[in-house]
C-alpha cells in the first residue's frame, strides 16, 4: 500500500513557542500510536496531517498529497475523530452522520446508507434516531468514530478514542478499532495518554516531547532487549550482591517497590543468579522475571529528552 505519511523537517511554531520543532517522519501502512506528554505537540501534528495547519518550515506528504498544495482534496480522504465535543444538539445520529458523509463529498443518498450502515457497526442501530445531545459520554465516542469512517477513509486518525467510556465501553471501543484495521485494512494513527489502549491496538509507537519525535518503533518490541529482566528480592549484603552481579556485566536498578531488577546479559542463564547468591552466602527472597514495558520505553525515551 506504500507510505501513508511522509514528513521532512517540518516545524510549526505558536509565535516564540516551537509546537513542532523539525520533524521528519515516515509511516508505512499499519496502524500507529502517538504518545507524548501533554504539551508534546501530538495535536498540533495531527492537525498539519489534517490539512487544518500549515507547517512553517519543512515539506511533507499524506497518502501523496502535498500537506502544504492539496489540502482540502487530501482532507477527503481521512477520517477524524476528535477529541473534544463536535457533536450538533438537535441531530439525531442519522441526520448527523450524513451530514458528514455530505461534507466529505459523498453524494446524498449514498451519505444516508452509509450512515445507516456504520452506525450498525459501531453498536448504535436502536438509537439512531434518538437525538445526540441525549447520548451517554459512550454512545458519543461510538457516534465521532461512526462519523469518523462514514466516507470509507483511507486513513483513520483517533483522538483519545476512549475518551470518557467506563472499562466496558473502552474494551469494546478497543476491539472495534482492531477489527476496523484488520477486516478493512485500514491505516489509522491514534493519539492516546492511555499506553494499554496503545498496546491493545497498535503495531508501532511514535513518541514525541516538547514538539519533536525522541523514540520509534514496534510495540512488540517494547521488552524485546539484549539480555533478560528479572525481579529478586534478597537476604544478606545487597551491595556485594550488586558488586558481583556487574561484574558479571549485568545492570542492576532498584524499583519503586525495593526490589533489585536486574538486567541479565544473554551469556548468562538463570541458574548464575542462584549460584552467585549460594557462593556469598545469601538467600533470594523473591524471584520473578519481568519484561520491560511500553511504559518504561514512554518513561525513558521523555526522561532522556528532558535531560533526566
Amino acid at each position: 500500500m506504500g507510505r501513508i505519511l511522509e514528513l521532512e523537517h517540518v516545524g510549526f511554531y505558536y509565535g516564540a513557542f516551537r509546537a513542532i520543532d523539525d520533524v521528519s517522519l515516515h509511516m508505512e501502512a499499519g496502524v500507529y500510536g502517538l504518545l507524548g506528554p501533554n504539551g508534546a505537540g501530538k495535536t498540533t501534528l495531527l492537525k498539519i496531517i489534517l490539512g487544518f495547519l500549515n507547517p512553517l518550515s519543512g515539506t511533507g506528504q499524506v497518502l501523496g498529497f502535498d500537506i502544504s498544495k492539496d489540502r482540502k482534496l487530501m482532507r477527503r480522504h481521512i477520517g477524524y475523530m476528535p477529541e473534544s465535543e463536535c457533536l450538533i444538539p438537535g441531530m439525531d445520529a442519522v441526520t448527523l452522520t450524513t451530514y458528514l458523509g455530505e461534507l466529505s463529498g459523498m453524494p446524498h443518498q449514498e451519505a444516508v446508507k452509509r450512515a445507516h450502515e456504520v452506525l450498525y457497526y459501531v453498536g448504535l442501530e436502536e438509537a439512531r434516531y434518538r437525538q445526540v445531545e441525549t447520548y451517554s459520554s459512550g454512545m458519543q465516542q461510538r457516534l465521532k468514530l461512526a462519523g469518523a469512517l462514514v466516507h470509507d477513509p483511507r486513513l483513520l486518525l483517533l483522538d483519545e478514542p476512549t475518551s470518557g467510556m467506563d472499562p466496558g465501553g473502552r474494551k469494546e471501543m478497543l476491539g472495534l478499532i482492531r477489527n476496523i484495521a484488520e477486516s478493512k485494512a485500514m491505516n489509522i494513527i491514534i493519539s492516546s495518554h492511555l499506553l494499554p489502549d496503545i498496546e491493545a491496538t497498535c503495531e508501532k509507537v511514535i513518541i514525541l516531547n516538547k514538539g519533536r519525535v525522541v523514540h520509534q518503533q514496534s510495540v512488540s518490541s517494547a521488552g524485546t532487549q539484549r539480555y533478560n529482566r528479572y525481579e529478586l528480592r534478597i537476604k544478606g549484603d545487597a551491595d556485594r550482591f550488586i558488586d558481583r552481579l556487574q561484574a558479571m556485566e549485568c545492570r542492576v536498578e532498584t524499583n519503586d517497590r525495593g526490589l533489585l531488577v536486574v538486567m541479565l546479559s544473554l551469556k548468562h542463564s538463570v541458574m548464575d543468579l542462584f549460584r552467585l547468591a549460594v557462593e556469598e552466602g545469601m538467600q533470594i527472597r523473591h524471584f520473578r522475571q519481568s519484561r520491560t514495558t511500553l511504559t518504561d520505553t514512554f518513561v525513558k525515551a521523555v526522561g532522556a529528552d528532558d535531560g533526566n
